[in-house]
């Protein structure tokens, strides 16, 4: 998390240090375009910082859901929770039909992730109404686990050597691919009973890379898009909770 907040901060610095370099924005005490030229050169450090930093590994000690299992270490990764009432059986259901258009900002912020460039139908190109989870597990993502009404797990890579072969599309390949040159991201959504007859909704991303250079050319682009990939997946939790409620 410091590394997203140093990218960020240092974005900021150097987007108002350039345009203090044009136009002194007295009010934030930039009286010279020299100034400006400080804050956009401190900005840039503090991005390249950001960038730079260690991304520390995490190692499950007991492995204890089925996400676990697939990805017991990892170096970036993201949770988010939900309550809902509703019980996990719904919210399950929920989950397995929730679709795109459902999700507020999906498909704005899958748009700007891909350029606006069209392609194939995948998850960052998904149809408006149909299940988002259907829609990925079809193209780039691999349903690698799923205990009904309790846990889905689903994995894809996100980093690969150019022209590199990844070999067979497996769960038991998938969990085994250690090589140097690779990420991958598995992600979950997981249901348990609270004690009100309503349910606790989780969604945990995780994300390996084998070998140093590949963990680094992660970090870059994760402390850039994290803000964004958190949002889809409070947004896409939120979603299956209207969903999984209305069905009450």
């Amino acid at each position: 998390m410091l590394g997203v907040v140093l990218v960020y901060a240092g974005l900021v610095s150097a987007f108002i240090g350039a345009v203090a370099t044009l136009w002194p924005l007295r009010f934030l005490g930039l009286t010279s375009r020299r100034r400006g030229a400080v804050l956009f050169g401190l900005g840039l450090l503090l991005v390249v910082a950001g960038w730079a930093l260690p991304a520390p590994e995490t190692r499950v000690a007991s492995p204890s859901s089925r996400l676990d299992d697939f990805m017991p270490v990892w170096q970036f990764s993201e949770l988010h929770v939900a309550r809902v009432k509703a019980p996990p059986e719904r919210v399950f259901r929920a989950i397995r039909e929730v679709t795109a258009n459902e999700i507020l900002f999906f498909r704005t912020l899958t748009w700007i992730r891909r350029f606006g460039r069209p392609g194939p139908e995948n998850i960052l190109n998904a149809p408006e109404r149909k299940p988002i989870l259907e829609v990925a597990t079809r193209t780039t993502f691999l349903q690698l686990a799923e205990e009904p009404n309790r846990e889905i797990v689903v994995g894809t890579l996100v980093a690969a050597p150019r022209g590199a072969a990844i070999g067979e599309r497996t769960p038991a390949a998938f969990k085994a691919l250690e090589r140097p040159g690779f990420a991958k991201a598995a992600m979950n959504f997981r249901v348990e009973a609270d004690s009100a007859g309503g349910s606790i909704l989780s969604t945990e991303t995780r994300v390996y890379a084998t070998d140093g250079a590949s963990k680094r050319r992660f970090a870059a682009y994760w402390r850039v898009i994290y803000p964004g990939s958190a949002l889809i997946r409070r947004m896409w939790l939120r979603a299956i909770v209207r969903r999984a409620e209305a069905g009450a």
